[in-house]
């Protein structure tokens, strides 16, 4: 029998990992399961501690791991494995996140389906909790409150077709590699968090759609290192919510749209007795408003959208804030 003739690899997977514990060796593992041949694994360790790193075994050659001398945050770790990216399409999967066997397939599917887009959303479900959705598509709010639609539905309730939505929760998402690398990608500056909803409301402000596949699907536990509530995960929501909005709004939206953002995140730090990470995350997102507003010069430069054509993509629903539902526009 003759060898098999190799597939030439159409995606490059990113998978950033900080004391990623097991969680990383499930998610490699998952990816040397996929259907789909095509693809490469760049794994960043970004300096872990837990001795994750040296117990990672890569299944084959596709995968390749490269260990960071400190802990660059996730945003500039995906952009320094950005870098060496060969392949016209970059996907992004978390440490806590394992795919199903046919997520790259659904992917692959799609790129052929909407040659236009130049990113995609995954459905995904929560891992403490797999009959419940971890979220459907990322959705930006006028008053600059970004949230994975759908978080803690029943998964059902996803709807069972594919549709438009703001922008990929990077968890778990595909993007073009030349529109990723024609914004900048990741803003370095954010570390972590809400660095996927910046990237999106970019790719979109040049131009590009998003759009959310239902078949491809992972499971993702959600801020297993970091922690969902903790001081580190807030800190950092709050700050870069407030330079989100300030970068990224033009100038009409942002007139309207930053000061609903102060007066809807002072109202939620107000009645949640938010803790004192969340109020100092917002001071440095205002003490930072300079450097943001400087940013955006560059960022509205180029702008190839009209106003009101991004001003549908965002949510206008104030009961939406509470709710935190899925928006699936029809594509």
């Amino acid at each position: 029998m003759s060898p098999a003739v190799p597939v030439p690899p159409w995606v490059t997977v990113i998978m950033v990992t900080y004391n990623g514990g097991d969680l990383i060796q499930r998610a490699v593992e998952s990816l040397a399961r996929q259907s789909e041949p095509g693809f490469r694994v760049l794994i960043i360790d970004n300096a872990s501690t837990d001795g994750s790193a040296e117990r990672l075994v890569l299944p084959d050659a596709r995968f390749r791991l490269w260990r960071a001398p400190l802990n660059l945050g996730f945003a500039a770790a995906n952009n320094r494995a950005a870098l060496e990216c060969r392949t016209p399409w970059i996907a992004t999967l978390n440490p806590d996140a394992c795919a199903d066997p046919d997520w790259l397939a659904a992917l692959a599917r799609a790129v052929r389906a909407y040659p236009e887009t130049a990113m995609f959303g995954s459905l995904q479900r929560d891992a403490s909790d797999p009959p419940r959705l971890d979220g459907c598509g990322d959705v930006l709010s006028i008053y600059g409150i970004p949230w994975r639609g759908g978080t803690g539905q029943p998964l059902d309730s996803a709807p069972g077709v594919d549709g438009e939505v703001f922008a990929p929760c990077a968890a778990a998402a595909l993007y073009r590699t030349d529109a990723f690398r024609a914004v900048g990608g990741f803003e370095p500056a954010f570390f972590c968090y809400l660095e996927d909803v910046d990237l999106g409301f970019r790719l979109r402000l040049a131009g590009h759609r998003c759009v959310q596949i239902h078949d491809a699907r992972v499971t993702h536990l959600g801020s297993a290192v970091t922690g969902r509530f903790s001081d580190f995960t807030l800190f950092h929501s709050y700050r870069n919510r407030v330079w989100l909005v300030a970068r990224c709004l033009p100038g009409p939206l942002l007139a309207l749209g930053l000061p609903l953002h102060c007066a809807a995140t002072l109202a939620l730090l107000w009645r949640s007795r938010a803790p004192a990470a969340a109020w100092r995350g917002f001071y440095a997102g205002v003490r930072g408003l300079a450097w943001a507003l400087a940013a955006r010069s560059r960022i509205q430069a180029g702008r190839r959208v009209g106003v009101l054509a991004l001003a549908r993509t965002l949510n206008w629903r104030l009961s939406d804030l509470r709710r935190r539902p899925i928006d699936l526009r029809p594509l």
